[in-house]
């Protein structure tokens, strides 16, 4: 019964890894069609949102079939636990991207935000999808080292969403209510699809180590 057990707590940690694959992958598509206007892949972030939804679900269902049956204690029950919020957070990511996604094609054909903001939404688009590879990553090895990475990424995309802001409420911004408005949000969708990841890597660390580390204020 225990290799059973081990069995499925690794069958767990594989269905992670899995969903957090679609959302890498959907982020990488999520980032060009904003950044090019490409609205077939615009289209296809939007339609695989469901993709990564049933897979949370689906690994949810397993997670709680575990607790219900083997009713684990101590560093496993936290290994069930964890693999419920994680999937949850999984699942915002993927919610993140078809947002950002959803930007590209109300703008189409046009660009989402003006040129002076497009550098800054490569380079912002760029570092959350190497987020979300080190995110992979970081969930099939547990190697705590990627988790710190992440949240290095995590702190170069903090420093560019308050730079959108300060541009966005400048003096010498002129763009119209609407590119104000763009920019805003999907300057707030990147910053929170690494936010969720930053929050997935402290659990991983925790797990590894049994030390949690705090937000910071």
């Amino acid at each position: 019964m225990r290799e059973v057990f081990q069995q499925e707590l690794r069958e767990v940690q594989g269905r992670l890894v899995e969903i957090a694959g679609l959302v890498a992958d959907s982020m990488t598509r999520a980032t060009t069609a904003f950044n090019e206007s490409d609205i077939a892949l615009a289209e296809q972030v939007i339609a695989g949102d469901a993709v990564v939804d049933a897979a949370a679900k689906t690994l949810d269902e397993l997670a709680i079939d575990i607790l219900a049956r083997q009713q684990p204690v101590a560093r496993d029950l936290r290994i069930v636990v964890s693999a419920l919020r994680i999937s949850a957070s999984l699942e915002r990511m993927g919610d993140m991207t078809g947002h950002i996604a959803q930007l590209a094609r109300y703008r189409f054909p046009d660009k989402v935000v003006p040129k002076t903001l497009r550098p800054t939404f490569r380079e912002m688009g760029q570092l959350d999808v190497e987020i979300a590879r080190k995110l992979v990553e970081l969930l099939e090895t547990q190697d705590i080292a990627i988790a710190e990475e992440i949240r290095d990424l995590d702190d170069r995309i903090d420093a560019l969403h308050l730079s959108v802001f300060d541009k966005v409420l400048g003096e010498t911004w002129k763009g119209a209510a609407v590119d104000t408005v763009d920019a805003t949000l999907a300057s707030r969708y990147h910053e929170r699809f690494a936010d969720h990841a930053v929050s997935i890597a402290k659990k991983v660390a925790y797990l590894s180590t049994g030390e949690w580390v705090p937000s910071e204020s």
